[in-house]
This record gives structure tokens, sequence and C-alpha cells, in this order.
């Protein structure tokens, strides 16, 4: 590894036609193989965790699962509500919607207690997540209705109209995001490079690294499902990494430029570069891609569509810097030559000196620096007392899985999704009853779970007005209301408990217990508590030989914040161990490999901490536009300490890397340090802008998970390049000066190149 990037730059630059070619040949390929196959999406059972997802599994083998359904609300425009036109147009809404091929059954209109709303339920065809792409037609027809009836308000929503608000409402953030972070990204690149073409490279190279990798996203989907959230990761981490690692490697070059004074040919600077840079850039992108892949011990869908995603976009960027980015830096650099020498020309003509380079920090980066220079063991006690204290509020973390409640009112449908819970509160939340049994036990199975049902409705927690609307048709059950047989019938009597369903071959049965909280409540989640300690082992809990599992929306939910909980340890525990093993391996130091640990769990703390303090509260809620959760999303938190511990091993390797090669040219510890930090401090803060703006973006989405993800990056990375790499750790190498790379022996005061007039030794570690 240690001579590839070097071999592969030297090859580049000598066919840099070849390469260039061959590298955009490479990203339409990827993209052509990707819609070739397609994207294979993650199905339901993908999605199941915990004992929700037992109950899930044994209900579709029932053929009892949970379907899609849609609800469409009459309601008077002003005034009371006139029956007689709302039948006529639930008449209208039934007929259309029967006759649509999305559509599997239309119940019976059901009135609210008040009279106000007419509700008729609509039940897709296919299972609950291909809901969202059936729906179109569906609210078409709606709309269509309302047309017809222009004294009503026909209006629609339901599980899959809200899930198709969502993706359309991410869709739209993410284009927002990607208005407001291209143009800094510009900007950032242009005030460091002074220098439209060279500011354009990077850019050009993280876009086809983008487009590359979502090519290939949607090939490795045939392996492991996308949970429709590995695309979003792609554009959001490509754009990041992308840029930095260019960014990096130009500065080296412009750096190797400077230093030979004309003397080498652009080969020759490309191959330098190759020696220092893009080694740091292979073993940066191996410590992400090596942090990243720890997300798939969580066993969950979803963390392995992000790992998948992460992993294939930071690979793809390596690759690029180190195959057309030399290509591309012969190709400019043959024509800044050719500039130079004209420039150089005339001024020789006009008699004028030659330009003075630009110095290598300024004077902001040499403020920041000096305490750590002058007072290293003040400068790391407050800097640490510091982080230690953002990181405070962390200890008082809550999690919750984000249910559709906490969606953003600007989706229409959501705005619907209100006035239906208003006026039927019982559709707030479901809990569903599962059990497993033999068929001779069908019977005493199903008056096990009525009773449950009895119980459940003397229990505050749960409606006391039950309908049942998730089952349109049941015509053993003369009292439901949405028996179309019975349509004289709009409530049932509050007596009567919750129907029963029961397989064709009398061994699965389902329970279906509404509950009138919203799904992230206290009051939803107590009563699931008491479902399943209490209300369960007192009725069909009793019963020998049945399987009894609970599923629902706050099943769910508390499941899966449970799964991750128990997958914690795990995953953080490897993660430590291989952000350790990646830096000895790369610096040959077991103190540096520690330094490193200890820091990014101070970066990853400190970031957490302000995403509690902001994001828990609801102080801030104008300020960033956001409603709390009182709580943060429950993926948030082991995403985020993953994908920071990887991005802050990308500044550890290039300040890290700056810093050894100085001290294997003979340079005395802590003038080492000094001399790595002062070359690094400038690339290392312009990177960081760039992350930080692209992280930064998401704060201005919609959903709170989003903003919650941008927040914390955007904090982690500004807080690791300025307090970490500018003041921690050059403090923390100062005082400890040879003694930070043990075991590796001090080399020579000249270094191996041997006398002080001979040439560097480049290499930075591995």
């Amino acid at each position: 590894m240690r001579h590839l990037p070097v071999r592969m730059a030297r090859w580049s630059a000598r066919h840099a036609g070849r390469a260039i070619a061959g590298w955009f040949a490479f990203v339409v390929l990827c993209l052509v193989a990707g819609i070739a196959l397609g994207t294979n999406e993650a199905t339901t059972k993908d999605f199941w965790v915990g004992e929700a997802g037992r109950a899930e599994a044994t209900a579709t083998e029932g053929g009892l699962e949970r379907s899609p359904t849609e609800r469409i609300m009459i309601r008077a425009g002003s005034g009371e509500l006139d029956m007689a036109a709302a039948d006529a147009a639930a008449r209208d809404v039934t007929a259309r919607m029967r006759e649509l091929p999305e559509v599997e059954s239309v119940a019976a209109p059901v009135r609210s207690k008040d009279g106000e709303v007419l509700l008729v339920s609509v039940v897709l065809n296919g299972p609950e997540l291909e809901g969202r792409k059936n729906v179109v037609p569906l609210l078409e027809q709606t709309a269509a209705v309302g047309a017809d009836h222009p004294d009503l308000v026909v209006e629609e929503t339901g599980s899959p109209a809200i899930s198709k608000g969502v993706n359309d409402q991410r869709d739209a953030d993410l284009a927002l995001s990607e208005r407001i972070s291209l143009p800094v990204t510009v900007i950032t690149l242009l005030i460091v490079f002074g220098s439209v073409i060279m500011a354009g490279v990077p850019l050009v190279l993280a876009l086809s690294s983008i487009a590359a990798a979502i090519g290939l996203s949607m090939v490795a989907s045939h392996v492991m499902p996308d949970a429709g959230v590995g695309t979003n990761l792609i554009l959001l981490i490509g754009l990041a990494v992308g840029v930095d690692y260019t960014l990096f490697y130009l500065k080296r070059e412009r750096e190797e430029r400077a230093r030979a004074g004309g003397r080498l040919g652009p080969e020759a600077l490309v191959e330098l570069a190759a020696a220092t840079a893009g080694r740091a850039i292979v073993v940066s992108g191996l410590a992400v891609i090596v942090s990243t892949a720890t997300l798939y011990l969580a066993t969950d869908v979803i963390f392995s569509s992000l790992a998948t995603g992460t992993i294939l976009v930071v690979a793809v960027a390596v690759a690029s810097s180190l195959t057309v980015l030399p290509a591309l830096l012969v190709v400019i650099g043959r024509r800044t030559d050719r500039l130079a020498l004209r420039r150089a020309a005339r001024r020789a003509e006009r008699g004028e000196p030659a330009r003075a380079g630009k110095p290598e920090t300024g004077r902001v980066f040499a403020a920041l620096l000096r305490p750590a220079r002058t007072r290293p063991a003040l400068t790391l006690c407050l800097s640490v007392l510091v982080m230690l204290g953002l990181a405070v509020p962390a200890l008082g973390l809550k999690l919750i899985d984000p249910g559709r409640d906490t969606f953003s009112r600007d989706i229409p449908a959501m705005r619907v999704y209100d006035r239906l819970t208003e006026s039927f509160p019982e559709l707030l939340v479901t809990h569903e009853v599962v059990t497993r049994s033999t068929p001779e036990r069908a019977a005493q199975v199903k008056q096990a779970l009525e009773d449950l049902g009895r119980r459940a409705q003397t229990d505050p927690l749960f409606a006391q007005d039950q309908k049942n609307p998730e089952n349109p048709e049941n015509p053993e059950n003369p009292e439901n209301p949405e028996n179309p047989e019975n349509p004289e019938n709009p409530e049932i009597p509050e007596s009567s408990p919750p129907a029963v369903r029961t397989s064709a071959d009398g061994r699965i049965s389902v329970l279906e217990l509404p509950v009138p909280h919203p799904a992230p409540s206290a009051e939803a989640i107590a009563s699931l508590t008491h479902l399943r300690q209490d209300h369960i082992p007192a009725t069909v809990g009793r019963l020998s030989g049945v399987e009894t599992a609970v599923s629902g929306d706050v099943a769910r939910g508390r499941d899966y914040v449970s799964h991750e909980s128990d997958k914690l340890p795990l995953v953080l525990g490897l993660l430590l161990l291989m952000t350790f093993l990646m830096t000895v391996w790369a610096f040959r130091s077991v103190v540096i490999g520690a330094i490193g640990v200890v820091l990014n769990l101070l970066s990853a703390g400190a970031s957490l901490g302000m995403l509690v303090l902001v994001f828990q509260g609801t102080w801030a809620e104008g300020l960033l536009n956001f409603d709390s959760l009182g709580a943060i999303a429950s993926r948030v938190p082991l995403f985020l300490v993953v994908i920071l511990f990887g991005l802050s091993m990308d500044y550890q390797v290039f300040v890290v890397s700056r810093i050894q090669e100085a001290r294997q040219n003979g340079m005395s510890a802590r003038e080492a340090v000094l001399e790595g930090i002062n070359r690094s401090a400038k690339v290392v803060t312009s990177a960081a802008i760039v992350m930080v703006t692209v992280f930064g973006a998401f704060v201005a989405l919609h959903l709170t998970e989003m903003k919650q993800m941008g927040f914390c990056l955007a904090v982690a990375v500004l807080l690791d390049a300025v307090v970490i790499r500018l003041m921690v750790l050059p403090s923390v190498l100062l005082l400890l000066g040879e003694h930070a790379w043990w075991p590796a022996r001090r080399p020579g005061r000249f270094g191996r190149a041997g006398g002080a007039g001979g040439r560097r030794n480049p290499s930075p570690g591995p």
C-alpha cells in the first residue's frame, strides 16, 4: 500500500487523457449498471425488529398483516354538515375508488361522534410499504370528488399519503440543501485557491464520485436492500469527503510546486503529492470505511443502507483522488506552467521582482495556535474542560422513534391527519395483539382475546368508543360500523368488544386495540406497557402453548429503540477498537492511537451534548424552526458517533501525517508539531468550512431527524477542526514530546535523506 498511490499517480500523469476518459467512462458505467438493474427496495419484513417484528411475521403468515389504508374525510366547508350531500359525496368516492386497480376494498361510511365528519376507509392492494407508490390515483380521485361537490371539503390522508408527502418533502429539502451548500463550497474553494479552474476540480470530482456511488448503490441493493436513505447519505457524505480529499491533494501539489520553483514538471509534482497526500487520503478513506462498517453490526436495514452508501461514496472518492485527479493536475499544471513563463517574461521586461509566496498560515491561525504553542498545559486543561462541559447534557439523552405524529405539518396529508384524529381519536394509535396456536384452540383463543378487549375498555389509557375502521369487511360482526350490510348503524355500542380476526386455518388470530393518544406520548407508551405486562398475562397469556406478541405503531418504535440500545455496546466497542488499530497501523505509534480514540470521544461527546441541549428542549424551536420531540431520534446518536469517528479520522490522519513527516525530516518533536500544524491548519479549516456548510444546510430541512443529524455533524466538525486540531492535539503532542511516538524510534536529525542538503523524505506513514 505504501507505493500504490505513487504508482497510480505516475501512470495517470503519463497517460492523462486515458485516465480522464477512463474515469468518466467508469462513472457512466456505474450509472448505466445501476439504472439497468434498478433499486431493490427493502420490504416490510426487512424492518421487523423485536417482539413487534415477531408479531407482524406471525400475522403475515396467517394472511392478517396490516394493509395500507387511506381515509377520505367529508365535511362541510362552513356551518353544519348536510348529510344528504355528504352521503352523495361518499357514494361518489366509493364508486370511484372501487374502479381503481390499486384498491382492494372500500368500507361503508362512518360518521364521527359529533356528526360533523363522514369517513370512508379505503384499503389498497399489496404490502404496507407499497402504499406510497400506489396512492397517487386515489389522491386524484379524491380531488375530483371535491371538485364535483364544491360545498363540501373532501380530503384524504393515511399512511400511504403521508409517506408520499414525506418523500416529496425530503426531495425538496435535499434540493434546498444543495442550493445552500454548493455556492458556499465554491466561494470557499475560490478563497483557498484563487482560481476558478482549481476551485472547479474538487466540485467536478465530488459530483462525479456521487454519481458513480449512486449507480453502485443501486447494484449493491440487490445484495443488501435499500431502505430509501442511502442516496440521501451519499449526497451528504459524498460532497463533504469528495471535496476534502481533492482539497488536501491539491494543496499538497501546490506546496510542492512552490517549493520546486519551476525546476520540476507537472508529472514529478504529482508524484510528490501522491507520496504524501495520496497515502494520507488512502489511510483516511480506509478509516472512514472501517468505522462505518461497524454499523452492519446493528443488524438493522436502515443502518445497513446508510453504511453501504457511505462506504461506496468514500471508496469512490478515494479512487478519484488517486486516478483522475493526478491526470487533471498534470493537464492544468502544463497550462499553469505556460502561463507562469509568460507572466515571468512580462515582469522581467518591466524589471519587476519575482513575487514572494504566501505564508502557510495567516494571522487568524497564528492566533489560534498561540495558546498551545506558549502554554500547552493550560490550553489542554481549559480546552478539555470546555469539551467535557459541552458533553454534560448528553448524560440526559432520551431516545424516541419518531413516528408519523412527528412529521412536519407543511405536508398536506399531515394537516388532514390532525383533523382526522380530532374527529376519530381512536385512529391515533392501534395496538395489535397477535396469537398463534393450534386450530382446535381457535375458539378458546378468540374468547381470551375478547376478554382482553373488554379489560382494555375499562383501562382509561385505551379508547372507550371502540370502532374498528381497520377491518372494513367482517360479516360475522353485524355491529361493525363499517359493515356494508348495516349502513344505518354508524356507531358501535360502547359495550361491544373489539373484533377478533382469525386466519382461515384457525391458527393465528389478531386483536386490534385503539388508543386515543399519539404514538410518541407517555400515555401511548404506558398503554403498551399495561397491555404487555398486565392485560395479556391476565387473559390470553394464561393459555398454555399459545404464542402472543404485540405490534402496532407504539410497539414498533419502542422495540426499535430497545434493539438499538442492545446493539450499541457492540458497535461502539468495535468502533473504538478499529479506530485505535487503524491509527496505530497508520503511524506506528500506540500513544498516537490512544490519543486519537480519546480525542474522537471528546468530539463526539461534545457534539451529542450540544444536540441534546438544542433539540431535546424547546428554547431553540423558533430559532431553528422545529417542534421539539422532547427526545432525540433513536437512529441519530449511533449513526452520528460512527460517522463522526470516521470524519474525525480524516483530520487526525492529515494533521498527524504532516507532523510525522516533519519529524522524519529531522525536526525535533516540538518543531515537528508546530511545523505540521502550521502547514495543515489552513487546508484543514477550509475543508471543515465545506463540511460544516454541507451538514449545516440540513438544519434548514423540515424533518426533525434530518435537522438533528445535520446540526450534530456540523457542530462536531467545527469543534474537531478548531478546538481539537488547533488546541488539544498540539498541546498534547507538545507536552508528550518524543514519548508521543512510542514505540517508534526517533529518526536521525536529517531524516533518511541524510545531510542538510538532502531531499526530505515525504512519507507520512503507511
